[in-house]
This record gives structure tokens, sequence and C-alpha cells, in this order.
């Protein structure tokens, strides 16, 4: 059977996906020896010894069996201890839910909330994983463009408010965002939970980065001001923060109705997260403090470094970003910045993700991670410099 005739056989919801722009530069370097990979936004450290004891301790302690839908008591319960005490907001466990990722996380709040057609708007430039999951339920997309204003990335409030007409049903923020590293303030976060609250809106916070906050311990968060009522989802996830990205460990803050949905969606997903990384993202949340604040100092680093790289290559324009660990930055005459980042990784072999795959709001930019020790990233800008000079 032709291959088109299968293509043709599947979803119409399937077929409209777009692949990603940022996997497709990642594979294409993959086959080539000594290049300095800095697409993906992953840190450079291992996770620490005292998350991964944990795990190896509950391997060995038997927990190889099926855990609870919604997520194994314990790592709820320190979820709530953990958000009161870094947010002051005080979480009952039937508002948790632990997710084999913060993707899956965002998977499963397209699942609970969106019917064919409805309307979502997403801040832009953003991860391409958030629209395509919401897409991938039929939502329709309605992206609202953040503005570079003098070495900024900012956020014209009003335009967004327009955006949030009375038959949306979610307002996406990710919040410190991928790849810009802008953050949402405070006093917007107040209003934004106002207007939504009025038209019956969900937000759906993606909080992912929200310890990777250049001015305080914790970015502002929808869960210091909510009700534990209101239409708020927080996606977490322990893969930036904690150096755990190849555990898939997330969780979900929702109101407590959506509980049982969500558990029966978890089941017909995954059934559950492994209990031995539960565990895991335990100690994580109890005892991980120490490691998310030599963590920011790496990044710290890496962002002097970084910041003052570019500012001095006369193709780029850097923007200074509130938090994450990446450098978004426009390169003056790109046009193609697909093209463009397959062209560094040949000539280079430094990988960067194009901006384009962050919505056409990010045409004519290139992420750089920057959460890699100050020599990889001093190699990497060495061998870009006859590239943007």
């Amino acid at each position: 059977m032709a291959i088109e005739t299968i293509n043709n056989s599947l979803s119409q919801r399937v077929n409209a996906l777009q692949p990603s722009k940022i996997r497709e530069v990642a594979e294409a370097g993959m086959t080539m020896d000594g290049v300095i990979p800095l697409w993906f936004g992953e840190g450079a450290w291992p996770t620490s010894n005292a998350i991964v004891a944990a795990a190896v301790d509950s391997l060995q302690a038997g927990n190889h069996k099926y855990q609870p839908n919604n997520g194994a008591p314990s790592l709820r319960q320190a979820v709530c201890a953990y958000s009161a005490k870094q947010l002051d907001c005080q979480l009952s466990s039937d508002q948790v839910t632990v997710t084999p990722s913060g993707m899956q996380g965002l998977m499963l709040s397209a699942e609970l909330l969106i019917s064919h057609g409805d309307r979502v708007v997403i801040i832009e430039p953003v991860w391409p994983n958030i629209s395509e999951c919401f897409k991938a339920m039929g939502a329709n997309i309605h992206p609202v463009p953040l503005h570079e204003q003098a070495a900024h990335w900012v956020l014209d409030l009003n335009e967004l408010i327009a955006a949030l007409t009375p038959n949306t049903q979610v307002l996406v923020v990710n919040s410190p965002n991928n790849p810009t590293g802008w953050t949402l303030n405070a006093e917007d976060q107040v209003a934004l939970l106002s207007h939504c609250r009025q038209y019956g809106i969900w937000i759906v916070a993606d909080d992912v980065y929200s310890r990777l906050y250049r001015h305080a311990s914790h970015a502002p968060s929808f869960l210091s001001i909510c009700d534990k009522h209101d239409r708020v989802i927080s996606v977490n996830s322990f893969s930036k923060s904690w150096s755990m990205t190849g555990w898939r460990l997330g969780w979900m803050v929702t109101p407590p109705e959506c509980e049982a949905k969500l558990g029966q969606l978890t089941e017909f997903n995954t059934s559950c997260t492994p209990g031995f990384v539960q565990e895991a993202g335990v100690v994580a949340l109890e005892h991980g403090e120490d490691n998310i604040r030599q963590l920011n100092a790496r990044i710290q680093a890496g962002y002097e470094l970084t910041s003052r790289e570019l500012k001095a290559l006369p193709k780029v324009n850097f923007i200074e970003s509130d938090g994450a660990f990446y450098a978004f930055f426009k390169v003056h005459g790109l046009t193609d910045s697909h093209q463009a980042a397959m062209d560094i990784l040949v000539n280079t072999k430094v990988g960067l993700a194009p901006g384009v795959a962050f919505g056409n709001a990010g045409e004519g930019y290139l992420r750089l991670c920057y959460a890699q020790p100050v020599e990889v990233l001093q190699e990497a800008f060495e061998r870009l410099k006859p590239y943007l000079s």
C-alpha cells in the first residue's frame, strides 16, 4: 500500500501536526562527530547522587508495581509541602496529579479541556510542543506575540487581553518562557486571572522553569494568587531545576474537581508513573534546594559569558532574559533560521535551535542553551564567531 494512502487514512488532527524543527537539526547533528549540542533544553550536569540513590533504594526495596493513577500519596503530599514553602499556597493532595514528564502534563491538560475547534491563546515565541499538543486535540491556536523592546522581551497586556474573547477556552502561559526567558510579572498575572475568571477561560501555566529565575528563588506563579476552585492548571517538571530530564517526572496542580477525570486520562495514557521514580521526586522536593542553588549559579555563569560573547558579534542583537537558560538572539538579515541552523551545524559543528521552530514570531532568531560549563560555551563561541561576525 502506498505511503500516501496510509497517511491519508490517519486522523486530520495528526496530519495537521508539524514536525519539530529543533529535532530535525538535532538528529542531523547526532550523525556527526565533534558537535557541541546546544539545541535542546537540557543542562550538562547529572542528577544529584541523593536523588539517584533514592531511586536505587526504592527499586531494591521492591517498588516494582503499579501505582495509583494520580500518583503515589508520598509525592503528592511532598508537592503540597513544597508549594506551601515556595509559593505560600495551601494545596490539598486531591489537587495534585503526578505525571511522567511535564510534557505529559501539558498533553493531559489538552485532553482534559479541549473539544474540537476550541480557541486557545498562546504567547509566542513558545516551545513548539505546547502548541502542537493542543492542536492534536483539535484546538484552533491564536498566537499573541511578545515584542522586543530596549533589549528586553515585553508583553503587551492589552493586546493579550483583547485576544482573550468570551469564546476562548484556554490561555496557555509559559513563564519563564522557552525560548526567550521572558517572565510574566505578578501584576499582570492578577489582571489576567481577573479577566479569565470573568469569561470562564482556563489558564494553563507551564511552570517548568519557575525555579530558574534570575531575580528571586521562584518566578511569580498563578498558584500564589488563585483560589483552589479557579480554572487554573499549573504544569511542572523535575527535568530542568533538578537536572532530571531523562527521568520523565512531573506534576500538575488543578482544581480538586479534576482529580477523577485526570486519573481516568492517566489510566488510558500511561496507567501510572513508576514508583521508584516518584520516590526520587520526593527526595528532590525535600532535599534538593542546594542542588537548585548550585545549578542556578552555573547557569548564571553561562548567561554572563553568553551575554558578553553575543553582544560582541556584529550580526547579533542580544536580548536580555529573566529566566530559563536560553539566549534567543536575532541575527541581522536572517530570513530562514532553519536553514541557518543547518548551515551552522555543518560549518561550525555547533548545534543551535532555529527560531522559526517557536512560531512565526521566532523567524530571524536562533536559540542557544547556555546550561553548559563555561569552557564548552567558550569553544562554541570561538566556532560561531566567523559565521556571526
